[in-house]
């Protein structure tokens, strides 16, 4: 890979990296350059096969739904690797199903979505992915088990009932591990020191995840780090570029959000409104990240 390639991904990660009230700065910081290294570790492999985990359900939502972030990167991801011939499949569970299923029925592609339910112990899941020759898992956005052993939310509630342990397929040795976070409670995050989560997000001491990722991608909002990826991923491979580059498509993002929040339904994880948008920034805040993470991918390309 040349120094070219990584000064162009170096900046997409500087622009994912925007704290938008968090206070996350040191997670920005303990992570930086892992963008770069994550995309790297899927583009050498000569063919990978993505297994992406997602979903966070907000029980205090209205309606009690899939959160907004998390499942609208995924799908943007996954699409986009579709259009690039990447193999893909996402998992996700039984509450958040709905959101996953509406978001990629909306981008036409076939995308297998995996459903589990609470009480799960993933071994169906882990034997079909090894089945299905996956090469990478990748968590957007999934809350992760903190040091007791429970999933919390940004609250500090304890979100057991509703979530199944995905953590599990983070531990085997089958698959190189990814993950793309924003708050310390993400599948991921244990990859960095708990004590650095715990000095500035709220919560941080009880809500920190434990569960370590190979490749750790922070960013102000999750879904971004999912747009940063693909473009990445032309970046690095040009067989890859267009149908990467095709997968940022403003329009489509518009309409796979819609999609979630109206047929999932899902609801802003920040707000718990069923409204679009995505951790309390409207619409337009994203999809100005996304085209600004497709212009330097694009110009790189040229």
């Amino acid at each position: 890979m040349s120094m070219r390639e990584k000064k162009s991904i170096d900046r997409i990660e500087a622009l994912i990296q925007e704290d938008v009230g968090r206070n996350v700065i040191p997670l920005f910081e303990a992570t930086k350059g892992n963008l770069y290294a994550a995309a790297q570790e899927i583009a050498e492999t000569k063919t990978p096969k993505i297994g992406i985990v997602t979903g966070f359900y907000v029980p205090a939502g209205n309606p009690p739904s899939a959160e907004t972030d998390g499942p609208l990167g995924a799908v943007v991801l996954s699409a986009g690797l579709k259009k690039a011939a990447v193999s893909c499949r996402i998992l996700t569970d039984s509450y958040c199903a709905g959101a996953c299923f509406a978001a990629i029925k909306k981008t036409g592609h076939d995308i297998p979505l995996d459903v589990a339910d609470t009480d799960d112990d993933l071994s169906n899941v882990e034997q079909l992915w090894k089945k299905e020759g996956i090469t990478h898992i990748l968590s957007i956005e999934r809350c992760g088990q903190s040091a007791d052993g429970k999933p919390r939310n940004m609250r500090g509630k304890d979100i057991s009932e509703f979530t199944p342990a995905f953590d599990k397929l983070f531990h085997s040795k089958s698959w190189r591990t990814l993950a793309i976070g924003d708050g310390g409670n993400e599948i991921g995050m244990g990859a960095i020191d708990s004590a650095i989560i715990a000095s500035c997000v709220a919560h941080g001491d009880k809500i920190a995840c434990k569960t370590p990722a190979d490749f750790l991608i922070t960013a102000g909002v999750s879904n971004w780090g999912g747009y940063a990826l693909l473009a990445s991923l032309g970046v690095l491979r040009k067989e890859w570029g267009q149908g990467a580059l095709s997968g940022l498509s403003s329009q489509t993002h518009a309409e796979i959000l819609e999609a979630m929040v109206t047929q999932g339904p899902s609801v802003d994880g920040v707000t718990g409104e069923q409204v679009l948008s995505v951790d309390g920034f409207a619409l337009e805040r994203h999809e100005k990240k996304l085209v600004a993470v497709k212009n330097i991918a694009s110009i790189h390309l040229r």
